[in-house]
C-alpha cells in the first residue's frame, strides 16, 4: 500500500523557484490574460452577454468534484422545465451548480467592499453548501477534525493526501491571507502559488476544490488583471483533471512548485485564449444579430427582448412574456417572430396551460464549444 502524502509544513510560500523555467510561460501567458481583458472592454453588458460561460464554469468546476449536470440540464431546471424523471442525484448536482453561480455573485458583491480574505472565502462556502449534500460540513466554518482525500471510504491510512491538521490550520490560513496581499515577483505566479496552498490546506470539510478554483478569477480581478471576475479555468483543469491532481500532489510529495506553476501557466495561457474567443464569438453574435431582430420586428422592443434571451437562453414562454419588461401582446409577437426566423427553437411545444419551453442555440453552441443544441 502507498503511503499517503502529507502537508507540506512550513514550506508555504516556496523560498526558491526555478524562474529560468518559468520565465518563458509568463510573458505568453500575460498576454493572453491582457488580450481577454480587452475583449472583455469591448462587451457591453458583459454580466448579460456572457452569462452562459458562467454557467458553464460552474458545471465544469463543479464536474471535476464528481457532479454529473450539464448545462443544459442546469438552464432548464432553472427554467421551471426540468425532466419530471429527473433523479435525485442529478438534482443535487444541479443545485450544487447554482450554488457555485450564486456563489460567486455573493463574492463579487462581497468584494466590492472588503478585500480577498478569509472573510469572504468563508462567506462564499456558506453559499457554496447551502442546502446541497455537503450542507451538514459546517457552511462556512472551517474544519476542527482531520480530513483526507482518496478513493471513496478509504481511511487516512489509505489516502493519497493528508491536508494539515487541524489545529494548525487557522496559523497556516493566516499566512496564506497574507500572502495574498503581498507584493510577488509575478502575480500569475503568485495566483498559481495561493491556490495550490489552497487546495493543499482543504480548510473545509466540503467544497475546498470548487472553492479553490473561484479565487482564480477572484484573484484576476482584485489585482486589475481583469476588469470583471470573468474567467473561466475549469475546462483546462477538467480536461487535465489526472495532471492537475498530480502536479498538486507533488508539490507537498517533491516540493515541486515549480511544476505546479509550470502547469497552471499553461493553463492560463490556454484558457485566456479560449475565453478570448468566446467573448468574441458571444460578442459577434450579438452586434450581428441587433440590426436583424429590428428589422424583422420593426419594434422599439427588439434590442431589450435579445438582451433577455442572452440572460436566459433556455425558457418558458411564458416567462418572456411576463419578465421581459415588454408589453404581452408585443412580446408574444416577438417570440413568433424570432421562431420563424431561426433565432429561437421550440424545445417543447406548449400544450394546454403548459407552457413552450424554447432555446436560443447559437448562444448555447458557443458556450459549448460545439454543437449541442
Amino acid at each position: 500500500m502507498a503511503t499517503p502524502v502529507h502537508y507540506h509544513v512550513g514550506a508555504f510560500p516556496p523560498k526558491a523557484l526555478d524562474w529560468p523555467r518559468l520565465i518563458p510561460l509568463l510573458g505568453p501567458a500575460s498576454a493572453a490574460v491582457a488580450r481577454y481583458d480587452g475583449t472583455l472592454a469591448a462587451i457591453p453588458n458583459a454580466s448579460v452577454l456572457l452569462s452562459p460561460l458562467v454557467t458553464q464554469e460552474a458545471v465544469l468546476s463543479s464536474r471535476i468534484e464528481g457532479t454529473q449536470a450539464t448545462m443544459g440540464e442546469v438552464l432548464e431546471f432553472e427554467a421551471e422545465v426540468a425532466a419530471p424523471d429527473l433523479s435525485d442525484a442529478r438534482r443535487e448536482d444541479i443545485h450544487e451548480v447554482l450554488n457555485y453561480r450564486r456563489a460567486m455573485r455573493v463574492a463579487e458583491e462581497m468584494l466590492e467592499k472588503l478585500p480577498l480574505s478569509l472573510r469572504v472565502v468563508r462567506g462564499v462556502h456558506q453559499v457554496l453548501l447551502d442546502g446541497v449534500r455537503g450542507q451538514g460540513k459546517a457552511p462556512g466554518e472551517l474544519r476542527r477534525i482531520p480530513n483526507w482525500i482518496g478513493a471513496p471510504g478509504s481511511t487516512i491510512e489509505e489516502a493519497s493526501f493528508v491536508p494539515i491538521a487541524a489545529n494548525d490550520l487557522p496559523g497556516a490560513l493566516g499566512r496564506w491571507e497574507r500572502f495574498i496581499h503581498e507584493d510577488y515577483a509575478d502575480r500569475l505566479v503568485q495566483l498559481a502559488l495561493l491556490h495550490a496552498e489552497f487546495e493543499a490546506l482543504h480548510p473545509f470539510l466540503d467544497g475546498n476544490g470548487r472553492l479553490g478554483r473561484m479565487l482564480i478569477p477572484l484573484f484576476l480581478w482584485q489585482r486589475g488583471l481583469i476588469r470583471q471576475p470573468m474567467f473561466y479555468m475549469s475546462a483546462y483543469l477538467e480536461a487535465n483533471r489526472d495532471a492537475y491532481y498530480e502536479r498538486l500532489l507533488a508539490v507537498s510529495r517533491d516540493g515541486d512548485w515549480t511544476g505546479w506553476c509550470a502547469f497552471f501557466l499553461a493553463g492560463v495561457q490556454q484558457q485566456a485564449r479560449d475565453n478570448q474567443e468566446k467573448a468574441q464569438a458571444i460578442l459577434q453574435l450579438y452586434e450581428g444579430l441587433k440590426p436583424q431582430v429590428v428589422e424583422w420586428t420593426h419594434s422599439q422592443y427588439a434590442v431589450g427582448a435579445l438582451d433577455w434571451l442572452f440572460s436566459r437562453p433556455i425558457f418558458k414562454s411564458t416567462d418572456f412574456v411576463r419578465d421581459s419588461q415588454i408589453p404581452n401582446p408585443t412580446a408574444r409577437r416577438l417570440l413568433t417572430v424570432f421562431k420563424n426566423n431561426g433565432l429561437v427553437k421550440e424545445i417543447s411545444p406548449g400544450r394546454g396551460r403548459r407552457a413552450a419551453v424554447l432555446t436560443f442555440p447559437r448562444l448555447l453552441n458557443i458556450a459549448e464549444g460545439q454543437e449541442v443544441f
